[in-house]
């Protein structure tokens, strides 16, 4: 079954997270081996594997000051907004709900025609029905309803929705990073409080971390989360989205979205795709 849009709801902002990576670019992680292998065995539910084995060093270059490489982010991000090409992956979803000891794993095949079409075919789903009822195909939904009508540019880390504090550089997984603390300019769905992590010799995002500053919806408060990204042909992609909340009626939910072999396709395959959206 192929998820169609319809109005968005519990766990929607899960989708902003992920689709905030619209607005802008950066390089980091590989593929995530085992995950997949592992889920496609039938058995149980998938281990995860240890973030700090997501990302590969790259050749020396010389270090940007957090100026430019803040700028250079900025840049990069105005660019793949307004030219986001179609492409597709291998999507896994991972979702907990600990108080219950509830849990499932859904592997599926996701498929974005720009501007504004995404759908998932669904693979394989090993664990509990109600997660994957009332958790996973929520988050699903919600992803596809926001790309149908919703405004990426309103959730994208820019300088129009977000103001930027300098805190240093450090390390992160062999790389250095120039960290900044990030503070939404309006308490608006989708924007949070926290940190970006920039690859101080490139200025491309390795990493972003916080908290939702307002919920999207009555059922879900107290959302934090860790995202990562890769670069793909140029493009900034979510490879891994990591998340908790407290949400009303299920309590504490853990919500893992993995993307790996991204295929990007031209804009004429796109127009193609869309003129003749039966091929596939």
């Amino acid at each position: 079954m192929i998820l169609r849009p319809h109005r968005s709801h519990f766990l929607s902002l899960l989708a902003l997270l992920t689709l905030a990576a619209f607005g802008f670019a950066q390089e980091a992680t590989s593929a995530l081996p085992g995950v997949f292998s592992s889920f496609d065995s039938g058995g149980d539910v998938p281990r995860l594997p240890s973030l700090d084995a997501t990302l590969l060093p790259h050749p020396p270059m010389p270090l940007m000051s957090p100026e430019v490489a803040l700028r250079s982010f900025q840049e990069r991000g105005l660019q793949q907004a307004s030219a986001l090409p179609s492409y597709s992956d291998d999507t896994l979803v991972i979702a907990e709900l600990p108080e219950t000891a509830q849990r499932g794993a859904f592997e599926l095949q996701r498929a974005y025609v720009a501007p504004h079409t995404l759908s998932y075919k669904p693979v394989h789903f090993t664990g509990d029905s109600f997660v994957k009822s009332n958790v996973i195909a929520r988050v699903l939904q919600s992803e596809v309803d926001f790309v149908a009508k919703g405004d990426p540019s309103q959730v994208a880390l820019s300088e129009a929705n977000y103001k930027f504090s300098y805190k240093g550089l450090q390390d992160l997984y062999g790389h250095s990073v120039h960290v900044y603390a990030v503070k939404p300019r309006a308490k608006r769905v989708g924007l949070f409080k926290g940190r970006i992590y920039l690859d101080a010799h490139t200025g491309r995002v390795l990493r972003t971390e916080g908290s939702i500053e307002k919920s999207p919806s009555f059922f879900v408060r107290k959302l934090e989360f860790v995202q990562e990204y890769s670069t793909i042909e140029e493009l900034t992609l979510p490879t891994h989205l990591h998340s908790t909340a407290q949400a009303r009626l299920v309590g504490r939910t853990v919500v893992d979205i993995y993307h790996r072999d991204y295929q990007v396709q031209s804009a004429t395959a796109s127009l193609s795709q869309t003129s003749n959206p039966g091929q596939h």
